[in-house]
């Protein structure tokens, strides 16, 4: 790449700005890359508010980056479940910071997480929808357009893009060194990368979501059951407001709209909202499967999707990536989606960030670890909520007793529990270490926030956007590593670890000696250039 076409460059084009793409574009601001973040909808326009649960992993990631008490306050706790009117789990055996599900609507944690990418200086082009997308060796060149009442560019000085025209409106040009596809289950830059979508419908009927008032609320937190006609459940927000989640076994499918252009004839193609959603639809399909409608009146918000179950079989092409529901589509059940992807961003703007600040010593292999480690989860995902809308939707007593036994057990036996909060919650989220890693290792597992000298914990140390070394008193730190070197708070720990800034392990031994810290350090990052004598 010549000097002139680099100063043209931006570093990181991000396409779409929901909460994954939000995140991402937040975090490369912050790690002092330039970022370009697309979003086709209008700055007015509210993004659809499906996603509703925030579980503790994601909650320990934001608290990473300084926000999970900002996000905490706009919701409700909920700290026990009780599946299919049996017997509760309690959430509190989650060994975090955060021992429960936070229910708030989608749009807060949008807010918070577009107001952080604006305070790092990501520039964001609402009302903008991409049309085409090249690469080489060097470069992505993205096309797009926008309606000719958009308002005026930002000055040329802050939008490195060469002006282009398009039938509906003007059109730029923007080059990027790479480019993050966060835009969705209709994907822009999946189909425009020709990747396929493949997988299935999860639930062959359409469901109906709104957000409303109830007069007579349950007095279980989270309310759910199914019967061999239809399926319903009810959580509360915390400020009056419910979201209601439910669908009937003899509802016709929503009408699909084929529009994935990756699969043009594919007839199980993703859909987006059918036909209108009214709310005696809503209070019919609730009376059905609870008995009751609680009252329901008063809906704010309401949508009509058909659930499927899709992944994309590579998250990377070239200097291209993939992230959220571009990658991975699934059904309600678990909550699973946003937090999904909100991890998929975390995993993968550090890897980012390293390999264009120069600090990987195998940027390639570093930049394919994201869907080494990225995609066994987002298939897992696809498994665990694919189980649970199916036990949602068993039919016939016998079956629907077998499910009632079944959760009885699992709020009987710990082990079980402690699974299945662990898979839900994402605290059981493992990556397959390092290549060349001595077995057993930690490597790739959760680190737990623990306390650091000085009242400091783990994950406020990770706030500074990297790496972090905490060893005993005494150790040196890696001279000219890109790194935080902390100490235990507990003057008995003997153990040394390096911790990625997605809050995983990358290294640890007991009693390393300065050498082999240096050695451990050495395979992750490289040494900040030595500056030149004048």
């Amino acid at each position: 790449m010549t000097d002139a076409a680099a100063k043209d460059t931006v570093d990181v084009v991000v396409v779409g700005a929901g909460p994954t793409g939000l995140l991402i574009a937040g975090d490369l601001a912050a790690a002092g890359l330039s970022v370009t973040l697309v979003e086709q909808r209008p700055r007015t326009a509210a993004n659809l508010t499906r996603a509703f649960a925030v579980h503790a992993r994601t909650l320990e990631l934001l608290d990473a980056r300084g926000l999970a008490d900002q996000l905490v306050s706009t919701g409700r706790r909920i700290d026990r479940v009780r599946p299919f009117g049996g017997m509760p789990l309690s959430l509190q055996r989650l060994r975090s910071r955060y021992p429960f599900v936070l229910i708030t609507p989608q749009y807060e944690t949008e807010k918070l997480l577009e107001r952080r990418a604006l305070s790092t200086g990501v520039h964001i082009r609402y009302d903008c929808r991409i049309t085409g997308v090249r690469q080489d060796r060097d470069t992505v060149t993205l096309t797009t357009t926008t309606p000719t009442t958009a308002p005026a560019p930002a000055p040329a000085a802050t939008r490195p893009t060469d002006r282009a025209t398009g039938p509906n409106g003007s059109g730029q040009v923007i080059h990027a060194r790479h480019v993050v596809g966060a835009d969705g289950v209709r994907s822009t830059v999946r189909a425009a990368l020709g990747l396929p979508f493949p997988g299935r419908a999860a639930v062959v009927r359409s469901m109906v979501l709104a957000d409303v008032r109830l007069t007579d609320p349950p007095q279980d937190v989270l309310t759910a059951n199914g019967t061999a006609d239809a399926f319903a459940f009810l959580v509360p927000f915390g400020d009056g407001w419910y979201r209601a989640i439910a669908w009937r076994h003899d509802t016709p499918a929503a009408p699909v709209e084929n529009s994935d252009p990756a699969a043009p004839d594919d007839p199980a193609a993703p859909v987006v909202d059918g036909d209108p959603v009214d709310l005696d639809e809503v209070r019919a399909i609730t009376r059905l499967a609870l008995g009751t409608d609680h009252g329901m009146h008063d809906a704010r918000w309401t949508s009509r999707f058909q659930s499927d179950e899709r992944q994309v079989p590579r998250y990377r092409v070239g200097r291209v990536f993939l992230a959220g529901d571009a990658a991975h589509v699934h059904s309600p059940a678990g909550g699973l989606g946003m937090n999904t992807g909100l991890q998929d961003a975390a995993n993968l703007s550090w890897k980012l960030a390293a390999v264009l600040h120069g600090q990987a010593p195998d940027p390639e292999a570093l930049l394919d670890s994201y869907h080494r480690e990225r995609h066994p989860v987002g298939r897992r995902v696809l498994r665990v909520s694919g189980a649970l809308v199916r036990t949602v939707m068993v039919g016939g007593p016998v079956l629907r007793t077998a499910r009632r036994l079944a959760t009885g057990v699992l709020a009987r036996v710990g082990p079980a529990q402690d699974r299945a909060l662990a898979t839900l919650s994402g605290l059981g989220i493992t990556y397959p270490p390092p290549a060349g890693a001595r077995r057993p290792t930690l490597a790739g597992r959760r680190a737990p926030d623990l306390p650091l000298a000085g009242g400091l914990r783990l994950y406020e140390a990770l706030r500074a956007g990297g790496f972090v070394l905490v060893t005993p008193a005494g150790r040196a730190t890696p001279p000219g590593t890109p790194l935080s070197h902390h100490h235990w708070r507990a003057d008995d720990r003997t153990a040394c670890v390096l911790v990625r800034p997605d809050g995983y392990l990358a290294w640890s031994a007991e009693h390393a000696s300065d050498p082999e810290i240096a050695a451990a350090t050495a395979g992750w990052l490289l040494p900040r250039p030595t500056p030149a004598k004048p």
